[in-house]
Parts: structure tokens; sequence; C-alpha cells
């Protein structure tokens, strides 16, 4: 659906909500009813016509332009194409996580070696990649649900397993505010999605904390990468040990 019919969607919603007719919009604007009907069915309108029905409606042309980016779906996963053009360019990668964590330009200019023009254009390619909508001042609204994950078997997973994962695991993960915990178990398959569900609650609530607490001062913050799995798995060094 296009923009422009979304709009005339949420205006329709609008009336609806207030409980206004056609009749009545038409006696406000000062036009025939016949014409109102054909104005929003055709979904064309000057600009001074949406002002005056948000006016007779007595709603902000900003409100209604946010409930009309709130309503298009969130990606849930990006496309192949997508994940291809992210990873083909390491700082486009890293202002793509950058933007995940709702980080703001500023805070990815302070934190990482990229000028402001660096970021901006990637920025940029994000926009047109569909995974944010840039808005003035190069704020954005982050275009990808809660449920986000980058493809399981795709270009970026594959990036991170050749280049972070044992990276990450190097730690020694001995620190206060460190843990890494290895449990191992047999379950029956139907609890198995209730536990990924908390362990989405949990990166939900990391997500929503690391947002809460970016009025904090750069020094009472420090980054940590939070990483959950759960999968049916046995280790290889174990295998010629198993039972047939």
């Amino acid at each position: 659906m296009s923009t422009t019919a979304t709009l005339i969607d949420a205006l329709k919603q609008e009336l609806k909500t207030a409980g206004m007719t056609y009749a009545t919009l038409a006696g406000k604007l000062g036009m025939a009813e016949s014409s109102v009907k054909r104005m929003l069915a055709r979904g064309e309108m000057p600009l001074s016509r949406l002002d005056a029905i948000c006016a007779a409606l007595k709603i902000d042309f900003a409100d209604l332009a946010r409930s009309v980016a709130d309503a298009r779906p969130l990606l849930a996963e990006l496309t192949l194409a997508q994940e291809k053009a992210v990873v083909a360019d390491k700082k486009l990668l890293l202002t793509a996580i950058c933007v995940l964590s709702q980080w703001t330009l500023e805070q990815i200019t302070a934190y990482y070696r990229m000028t402001e023009a660096e970021t901006i254009a990637r920025l940029v390619r994000l926009d047109r990649l569909g995974i944010i909508e840039l808005r003035p001042l190069n704020r954005y609204r982050l275009k990808l649900a809660k449920t986000f994950r980058w493809r399981p078997h795709g270009p970026v997973m594959h990036f991170f397993r050749e280049h972070a994962l044992l990276d990450y695991f190097s730690g020694g993960f001995d620190r206060e505010d460190e843990s890494l915990m290895l449990v191992h178990g047999s379950i029956s398959k139907s609890l198995a999605p209730s536990f990924i569900e908390r362990m989405q609650r949990v990166a939900q609530d990391f997500a929503q904390a690391h947002q809460a607490d970016q009025k904090l001062p750069a020094q009472h913050r420090e980054g940590y990468t939070l990483l959950l799995a759960m999968r049916s798995w046995d280790f290889e060094g174990f295998e010629a040990l198993r039972r047939r």
C-alpha cells in the first residue's frame, strides 16, 4: 500500500473514531458531501485541504503522519540482498548494529573513528535499504520489529561466525559484571519455545535498559554484549562416545 493510501485510511479511521460523517465533514469544509467522498476515494487533495480536514478533526498533521508511520509493518528479518549490502561495507555494518541499539549520530561518532559525514552517509544508505526512516537533524526511526533477528544462515551471521565468535568467547568472563553459563539437559520439545520466548524478553529488557541509560554521562556507562543462544546440540568431540 502506498503512503498516500495509508494516509487516506488513517484519515478515514480518524473520522470514524471522532464519529464524524462525510456530511458533517463536508459542512465544515464548505463542500458537497459527494465531493468529499470523491476526494477521499481518489486520494487526491492539496495540502491546504488536508490541513483543513485535520483542523475539522481537531488533530495535528504531525500526529496523523506519526500514526501512518506506526501503521507500516516492521521488518522481522532483512532480505538476502539487504544483508549482503550491509555486510559489504564494514562501516555500514557497524552503523546498522549501532542503530539497532538506538545510538544517536553523536554517540556513534564519539565512540568510533567515523566522521560525521561518513556516519550520515551510512544512515542515508540504511534509510534507502529500508532499515531506518531518516528524519530531520539526522534522527531516525527504526523500521525493525522487536522480534527482529539476522537471517540464521545469512551474510551477517556468517560474518560474525567467521570474524567475531571466537573473539567473543576468548574472553575470561571472570569479572563480577560478566558471566558465561553452559547448561545442558534433555527436555520435551514442547518446552523449548517457552525458553526461547524468555530469552527474547531478556534481550528486550537489555535493549530497553540501554535506551534508558543513554541519559547517563558516558563515564557511568559500559559497553556490553549480551549473547543468548539455545539449540539442539551435542559437542562434536563427544560424538564418538555416544551410544548408538
